[in-house]
C-alpha cells in the first residue's frame, strides 16, 4: 500500500498513476480535495503545444524555465518536466479539462512571464480548478474499483520508520472521532507550500499550515533552497490573505504603473522595453518594491483589454475582483502589491522525487523540483501533475496495507497556537522580504532564538523558520527570487544547492552541486 499525504494536483496525480497500474493507494487529506491550495489556481498550465504558429519547443520551454530560475535548478528534472508537458496537457484534455480553444479547435494559448513563445494552456482564469474537478472526478473512478481509499478529514503527525531508518508508514489523527492511525507503506508527501509561516501576507490558503514539513525537518529530514520564496507583484488584500491578480491580467495586455502628484508612469515598459510587463516575477516585484519606496502607489491597468478577451478569457478574474472590491477591471486601474506566493524551496528530492529518507518521496510545491530560484507562471501546475506522476512510478510498492489504532499519545498531536504563527510570520517577513540584508536577517535570526515553544509542533516550526532565515543568510549573492542589498551581484560559486539539514538540535546549512546536464555529457 502507498500512502499519499495531500489531496491537491500532485496527491490527484500521484493516485491517478498508481490506480491505472494497478496498485492501491490511500489519500490523506485535512481538506477534501475540492478545499485544496490547486483549486486556487488561476492563469494556466505550460505546454510547447505550438498551436498559436510561433514555432515554440521544448527545447525553448526548458531554456527558458532554466534561465527563469537563474540556473539553480536540476536540468535534468526540467528537462524531463518541458519534454513531457504537452502529454501531460492533452492527458488533461483527455479527462474532460475545458482549456479555451482557437477557432479551428486547437489549443489557445497565453503569454506568460519569463517566456517569449504563448505557452500557456489555460481555462479562463480557473485553470485549477477544472483541472482538480477532471482529475478529481477520475480518481473517483478508482475509488468506486477499491484501488484509492480517501481518508479526508486526517491530520498528518509523523512518519514512522523501522530500524534501519528508512520510513514504512505515518502516523495520522481523524479530525472527527480524535482517534489516531498507524498506516503502514511508503509515503509520498504532496503537502502543499508553507503558507502557513506568513499570515495575511500570502496568496495561499493558510489550511497548509506548514506543520507536516516542519515535522518532517525535525526528524531529520532534508529541504533544500528554502531562501527561494516567490512574491506575486500583482494582488490586493482581503480579510486574512491576499488575493491574487492572475499574470494572465499581464498576459492579455495588462500593464502596470505607479503614481505619485498625478504623475503616471509604466514603469516595466520604460525599463524592460522588450518582455515589458511579462518579465519573471521576481524581476517585476522588486521594481514595484522600489516604486513603492519612492512613495509611488502601484496599480494594474486592464482598461485596454478588449470586452472580448473579458468576455471569453477573464471573465471570472473581473468577478472575483468586483466580489471583493468596488472596482470594474474592465474600466478603472485596480490598486496591486506584492505578496508571498509560492515556496521554490522544499522537501529535497532528486529527479526521481525520491528525499533524503528512503521510502520517503515528495511532490509538488512542498517538494524542491523544478523551479530554482525562481517559478515561471505556468510552471506550477505543470510541476505538480508532472511531479506527482513521476513519483508514482518510482515509489516502491508495499504489501503492508495493515492500518493500526494507537491508543497511546504523540507529541506532534497538536497545533501551533494562533499567537506563535503570528509571532514567527512577522519575524520571517521582516528577514525575508523582496529585498535582503544581512542586518535584517541576523536580527530575524535572534528575534527567533528567545521565541517560546509551547509543544512539539511549534519547536518543529521554529527550526524549519530557522533553515529559512540562515539558508538566506549563507547564500552572499543575490540569485531570482534572493536579492540581497548588501550582495547585489551573482556569483557563479553559489550556484548550487542550499541544503538545510536537522541533526543533534541544531540546523546545519550546506551547498550541493547542482546535477550535471546529462543531455550534454
Amino acid at each position: 500500500m502507498i500512502n499519499i499525504v495531500g489531496a491537491g494536483l500532485a496527491g490527484l496525480s500521484a493516485a491517478m498513476t498508481l490506480a491505472r497500474a494497478g496498485k492501491c493507494c490511500r489519500i490523506i487529506s485535512a481538506q477534501p480535495s475540492e478545499r485544496a491550495q490547486s483549486v486556487l489556481a488561476e492563469g494556466g498550465i505550460n505546454a510547447a503545444l505550438d498551436t498559436m504558429g510561433e514555432g515554440d519547443t521544448y527545447e525553448l520551454h526548458f531554456a527558458e524555465t532554466m534561465k527563469g530560475g537563474c540556473y539553480l535548478a536540476d536540468p535534468n528534472a526540467v528537462r524531463a518536466l518541458t519534454r513531457n508537458a504537452p502529454e501531460v496537457v492533452k492527458m488533461l484534455c483527455g479527462l474532460g479539462v475545458p482549456f479555451n480553444r482557437n477557432d479551428d479547435g486547437s489549443m489557445m494559448l497565453r503569454n506568460f512571464g519569463g517566456q517569449k513563445k504563448k505557452r500557456t494552456a489555460f481555462a479562463k482564469s480557473s485553470t485549477g480548478k477544472m483541472i482538480m474537478t477532471a482529475l478529481t472526478d477520475e480518481v473517483r473512478k478508482y475509488e468506486a474499483r477499491g484501488l484509492v481509499t480517501r481518508m479526508a478529514h486526517h491530520v498528518f503527525l509523523r512518519l514512522i520508520t523501522d530500524n534501519s531508518g528508512s520510513c514504512v508508514g505515518l502516523r495520522v489523527r481523524d479530525s472527527f472521532t480524535g482517534k489516531l492511525y498507524d498506516l503502514y507503506g511508503s509515503v509520498i508527501m504532496c503537502c502543499g507550500g508553507l503558507n502557513g509561516f506568513f499570515p495575511e501576507i500570502t496568496t495561499g490558503t493558510v489550511t497548509n499550515s506548514g506543520n507536516a514539513a516542519a515535522v518532517l525537518f525535525a526528524g531529520g529530514v532534508r529541504f533544500a533552497d528554502l531562501e527561494m520564496i516567490q512574491y506575486h507583484p500583482t494582488t490586493m488584500g482581503i480579510p486574512g490573505k491576499r488575493c491574487l491578480v492572475s499574470e494572465a491580467a499581464r498576459g492579455e495586455g495588462g500593464r502596470l504603473f505607479s503614481e505619485k502628484d498625478g504623475e503616471r508612469r509604466y514603469f516595466m515598459e520604460e525599463r524592460y522595453p522588450e518582455m515589458k510587463n511579462l518579465m519573471p516575477r521576481d524581476v517585476v516585484s522588486r521594481e514595484m518594491y522600489q516604486e513603492i519606496r519612492r512613495g509611488r502607489k502601484t496599480y494594474l491597468d486592464m482598461t485596454e483589454i478588449s470586452a472580448d478577451v473579458w468576455d471569453k478569457k477573464l471573465s471570472d478574474l473581473r468577478e472575483e475582483i468586483m466580489h471583493y472590491f468596488p472596482i470594474d477591471p474592465k474600466s478603472e486601474p485596480v490598486p496591486v502589491e506584492t505578496a508571498i506566493h509560492y515556496f521554490m524551496g522544499g522537501i529535497y528530492v532528486n529527479a526521481r522525487h525520491e528525499t533524503s529518507l528512503p521510502g520517503l518521496y515528495a511532490a509538488g510545491e512542498c517538494a524542491c523540483q523544478y523551479h530554482g530560484a525562481n517559478r515561471l507562471g505556468g510552471n506550477s501546475m505543470l510541476g505538480a501533475v508532472f511531479g506527482g506522476i513521476t513519483a508514482a512510478n518510482n515509489v516502491k510498492n508495499d504489501d503492508n496495507a495493515e492500518i493500526i489504532e494507537y491508543r497511546g499519545s504523540d507529541e506532534f498531536d497538536c497545533e501551533a497556537s494562533h499567537g506563535f504563527v503570528k509571532t514567527e510570520g512577522k519575524i520571517l517577513c521582516d528577514g525575508l522580504g523582496i529585498v535582503r540584508s544581512e542586518a535584517q536577517l541576523q536580527n530575524a535570526v535572534e528575534s527567533l532564538g528567545p521565541l517560546v515553544c509551547g509543544n512539539a509542533v511549534e519547536l518543529a516550526r521554529k527550526e524549519l523558520a530557522a533553515a529559512m532565515l540562515l539558508s538566506a543568510l549563507k547564500r552572499t549573492e543575490s540569485r531570482g527570487a534572493h536579492f540581497r542589498s548588501d550582495f547585489p551581484e551573482t556569483k557563479e560559486e553559489y550556484r548550487k544547492t542550499t541544503v538545510s539539514h536537522y541533526e543533534n538540535g541544531s540546523v546545519e546549512i550546506t551547498f550541493e552541486d547542482i546535477p550535471n546536464d546529462e543531455n550534454t555529457v
